[in-house]
């Protein structure tokens, strides 16, 4: 299977990492130091399973690849239209476009460029870091690929994935609803992403103390509403369902968003808490704390001194 990673980061390095090492032929397209580095030394996962690939295929130039039968979308959510126009040549008639982007705007833009058949749906869990060019950290043991098409069909392409990353010994799973899985990781990604780079704490000290405890649990409850406002089969108390998974995650977790604030990247949070308002104020939900949020890290959100 010839898988193409747009983005060749903490989450597309990862799990593009995991897919070589299964035998999938993987082209990671990447840019500066990071590619550089990729070239000369291969790709380097440090954490709880380590993995060296001494040599990858990583460019610059998507159209170098040719066709590819899997496209995986990994950039920020601000390079999402360059990244479109670069990967046109890798989509042919039965190519599968899968953007394992943040958020629940993502798809929006993929729909626009391309045929409603070349696409799938995808969902990406994993705690990882770029240490150094061409070396990712993965800072915590979960890790978990969710994908499917959107009629709920499980396709052969599908089945063809999923057969991939298992042999790379990626916990994936195919989807027959993949539109509430994506809404599902919305709901912890906004609360995690919020909290951690509003706070400045990983989520440990966070889900112990009450009070911005209370506070996580309210942030999600937001996107919850917001999310069944536009029909998506979430329960009521899902926000709930969501804080056991923070109980559960290493008290050293943290998000992307909150790595980028210490940086001085840019911030993906319009397309999350900010996200939440702009779909909330569609369907006359209030998102106060996603508001807040959002007004918090404006002033940080194109990159800056944190």
């Amino acid at each position: 299977m010839k898988i193409a990673i747009m983005g060749s980061g903490g989450l597309g390095g990862y799990f593009g990492a995991r897919l070589a090492q299964g035998g999938a032929d993987v082209h990671f397209i990447a840019r500066g130091k990071h590619l550089q580095a990729m070239r000369g030394n291969g790709l380097r996962i440090e954490g709880p399973e380590p993995i060296h690939l001494a040599k990858v295929h990583a460019t610059d130039q998507p159209a170098e690849i040719g066709v590819a039968d899997v496209v995986m979308l990994c950039v920020k959510l601000w390079d999402t239209e360059q990244a479109i126009a670069q990967i046109r040549p890798l989509v042919g008639p039965d190519t599968a476009v899968i953007s394992f982007q943040n958020g629940v705007l993502k798809d929006q833009f993929l729909r626009a460029a391309f045929d409603e058949r070349q696409l799938m749906g995808g969902v990406g869990y994993v705690a990882t870091t770029i240490e150094a060019p061409g070396v990712i950290r993965q800072t915590g043991p979960m890790q978990r690929l969710l994908f499917g098409e959107f009629d709920g069909s499980r396709s052969p392409r599908g089945e063809a994935l999923l057969a991939a990353c298992l042999a790379g010994g990626i916990q994936a799973e195919l989807s027959t609803d993949i539109r509430r899985e994506i809404w599902q990781k919305f709901v912890f990604l906004v609360g995690l992403s919020g909290t951690t780079t509003t706070i400045r704490k990983p989520i440990g000290p966070i889900r112990s103390n009450p009070q911005t405890r209370a506070f996580l649990h309210d942030v999600m409850s937001e996107v919850v509403a917001v999310g069944r406002a536009h029909g998506v089969a979430l329960p009521e108390d899902y926000a709930q369902v969501r804080l056991q998974l923070a109980d559960d995650v290493s008290p050293d977790m943290t998000s992307s968003m909150h790595h980028d604030l210490q940086r001085g990247n840019r911030l993906e949070v319009r397309w999350l808490a900010g996200g939440v308002v702009e779909l909330g104020k569609a369907k006359g939900v209030p998102t106060p704390l996603n508001r807040a949020i959002a007004d918090i890290l404006a002033l940080h959100a194109e990159g800056g001194q944190p």
